[in-house]
């Protein structure tokens, strides 16, 4: 059946899924998950363990899965994270899926997650394939607002070759690149997290398989969001 989705928002189920009323349940699932990794147990072992003793439901189980991490996972992070007074005149390597779903995530009024790691994250997923949709240009306007802020002196987005449609993307962002003169280059590789994990430029990305390997990287997405959209529907599980 084909995708005839035209927004990256909310599933019908999510506004009583993460209501007020279930935000404490929720940190208290994702304080215990944390607690169960800090330990060493395995993500699906505990995550079942987790969901089960709170009852969660399968996309409350993947926001507490997004939003947990261990003990030594947060350390890291946090000490390699470049703070935003940092970021002027260095180049980006950004996650551009990761980034990119995000910011449209928001725009089409999903809910986003504060994560313990202080990274902001959705819970959509693009299934191997990317799909445009209406929030596609705004997100990338926005994310280009951003980055003239931040002055940054060049970008390169990395997109996933194994994806469907990253050559589409990759036209749609060179486009706008030309147009409005931005420093901007897209890479099309078979595994991105390989390569932004190894490199020593500063990354743009929440993926928390590259956050625990990188050696610099910057919280685009949550800076994005909480200087240009603080109307998104963001439930801190911090």
């Amino acid at each position: 059946m084909p995708d005839e989705r035209h927004h990256r928002g909310a599933h019908p189920e999510d506004p009583r899924l993460f209501s007020a009323e279930m935000v404490p349940l929720l940190r208290s699932a994702v304080a215990d998950l944390s607690w169960l990794l800090s330990r060493e147990y395995a993500m699906n072992g505990a995550l079942k363990l987790v969901g089960d003793r709170y009852n969660l439901s399968a996309r409350q189980r993947v926001a507490i899965m997004r939003c947990a991490c261990s003990d030594a996972a947060m350390q890291y992070r946090s000490t390699h994270q470049v703070p935003t007074e940092h970021i002027a005149s260095r180049s980006l390597l950004i996650d551009g899926y990761n980034v990119l779903t995000t910011i449209e995530a928001a725009l089409s009024n999903a809910f986003i997650f504060i994560a313990r790691d202080h990274c902001v994250r959705d819970i959509a997923s693009i299934h191997g394939t990317y799909r445009k949709v209406e929030e596609t240009i705004p997100a990338l306007d926005l994310a280009a607002h951003s980055l003239q802020e931040l002055n940054v002196s060049g970008v390169t987005w990395y997109l996933d070759a194994p994806v469907s449609n990253s050559g589409r993307l990759k036209t749609i962002i060179l486009e706008l690149a030309a147009l409005h003169r931005y420093p901007w280059q897209v890479q099309i590789v078979p595994n991105p997290d390989a390569i932004l994990s190894q490199s020593m430029e500063i990354i743009a990305t929440a993926d928390s398989v590259i956050l625990d390997r990188c050696q610099r990287w910057f919280n685009l997405a949550r800076e994005i969001l909480m200087k240009h959209l603080p109307n998104s529907r963001v439930i801190d599980l911090s």
